[in-house]
């Protein structure tokens, strides 16, 4: 990785990574904030305030998230900029549509509303405290939305014209918000990140019936975040992630091929469960494979032809292949496993044996990073799948990073930039830290419940 495009997109792939683990448990967080809330108005004494107690507690954890993931976010403004100056100048007055309303409108609602329901309890009626969890929530998951409109349009781009020295306008801005990639990416990211902020909701309550502190408020919690990560579990397979396949197999074949490691283009395609790509002799090494699998879940039919990476020009390759198929199954083993650990552990809340079965309270509270795994897994599928494309079809990511910026400017900052970060982790997990340790501890006295 000698120049300096390569340096950026590894620059900006370190920190938008960092920075979308933040993003992703405030928006989910942000969900279980307002069913905890409705718990609490439709609850009555012990567990309306227990209830109560926890929208407070899991409102401070959003509010820790918030904070660290705006400051994370500020370097990915500046390297539009900085790095990728030529991106930003051919697609500008397409992508610059959505990050304004992101920053202007749904970040703005999110910020203020968040004060709202932190600092504002003592004053607001319970009801209107609902409301300012509602909009925060609303706040939360409509800025997700631009941003994924933003993605969407550099995976599959509509709505657009091509004008004077390449540089791309917005002709359509309906077709653009509604892009179709746009709606289904979103439900796919959206159902994600409920489910990391489910499994973390339940890591805590594990945690905590394991210590045998706050055991009431922890039962409450723990089965909140094992019903919602099922349901988030389910939502991840399908609908949305069979459709995101499906427009993957439609548009990005390449993609397609080379997350599953098939070479060689066939009808009744085989989806592989292991192996290992070997693209020098264009095979896949020591499969394991399900016959015909493939077709069908990419086209709905088991006799559908899928296109293989020997039938698609060396230049429209994905530029790393090998990373890309591992990352995708590894997304897709992590995502299994969670949903086996959902389905076990709604399995014994049923039979109300989950309480006190100690060995799942263990795995529930040990699995939290999973779902972080899985969505950065997630999130380099579809961005080394769109390789070598900034903009698919459109613009090549050579063609997009900025000139006249040496490896070593590039290199310099990336240093800094993880230094900064480890001491933000760092910082991020003190205070998460004490908020555990300390609890939901009850409103101060004269607070609305």
């Amino acid at each position: 990785m000698a120049d300096a495009s390569a340096w950026s997109r590894f620059q900006f792939g370190f920190t938008v990574t960092f920075h979308y683990l933040f993003p992703q448990l405030t928006m989910g967080l942000a969900l279980l904030i307002v069913v905890l809330k409705i718990m609490a108005l439709r609850g009555k004494d012990a567990r309306r305030t227990h209830c109560a107690d926890l929208a407070r507690f899991w409102g401070r954890i959003f509010g820790i998230n918030f904070a660290i993931g705006v400051v994370t976010g500020i370097p990915m403004e500046f390297q539009f900029g900085t790095n990728w100056a030529r991106f930003s100048d051919a697609t500008g007055g397409v992508i610059g549509f959505t990050l304004a309303l992101e920053g202007m409108l749904a970040f703005v609602a999110e910020a203020s509303f968040l004060g709202l329901f932190l600092f504002g309890e003592k004053r607001l009626s319970p009801r209107a405290h609902f409301f300012s969890a509602l909009m925060l929530f609303l706040g939360s998951w409509t800025s997700g939305y631009f941003i994924v409109v933003t993605n969407a349009f550099m995976q599959h781009p509509v709505g657009y014209a091509a004008g004077e020295g390449g540089r791309l306008t917005l002709v359509d801005a309906g077709a653009y918000l509604l892009n179709p990639w746009a709606i289904w990416e979103y439900a796919h990211v959206m159902s994600a990140a409920t489910m990391t902020g489910a499994f973390v909701v339940a890591a805590v309550s594990a945690y905590w019936l394991l210590m045998r502190q706050h055991e009431e408020h922890a039962r409450i919690a723990l089965r909140l975040g094992v019903v919602v990560a099922l349901l988030a579990c389910v939502a991840q397979v399908f609908p949305t992630g069979d459709r995101q396949g499906k427009l993957v197999a439609e548009d990005q074949r390449p993609a397609l091929a080379a997350m599953e490691g098939k070479f060689d283009s066939s009808a009744h395609a085989e989806m592989a469960l292991v192996g290992q790509p070997n693209v020098e002799e264009r095979r896949l090494e020591n499969p394991i494979e399900v016959p015909a699998v493939l077709s069908f879940l990419s086209y709905g039919s088991f006799g559908a032809t899928v296109t293989g990476l020997n039938d698609v020009p060396r230049d429209r390759w994905p530029d790393n292949v090998e990373l890309l198929y591992y990352a995708y199954h590894v997304m897709v083993g992590l995502g299994t496993l969670l949903t086996a650990l959902a389905l076990g552990s709604a399995a014994l809340l049923w039979r109300g044996r989950l309480y006190r079965t100690r060995p799942v309270l263990w795995l529930l509270m040990l699995a939290f990073p999973m779902p972080y795994l899985a969505t950065t897994a997630g999130w380099m599928t579809a961005e080394l799948g769109r390789q070598p494309w900034t903009v698919y079809g459109v613009l090549r990511t050579a063609e997009g990073s900025s000139s006249n910026v040496a490896a070593g400017d590039v290199v310099f900052s990336t240093v800094g930039f993880m230094g900064l970060y480890l001491l933000l982790g760092l910082l991020f997990v003190f205070l998460v830290g004490r908020q555990i340790g300390r609890g939901p501890a009850p409103a101060p006295a004269g607070e609305h419940g």
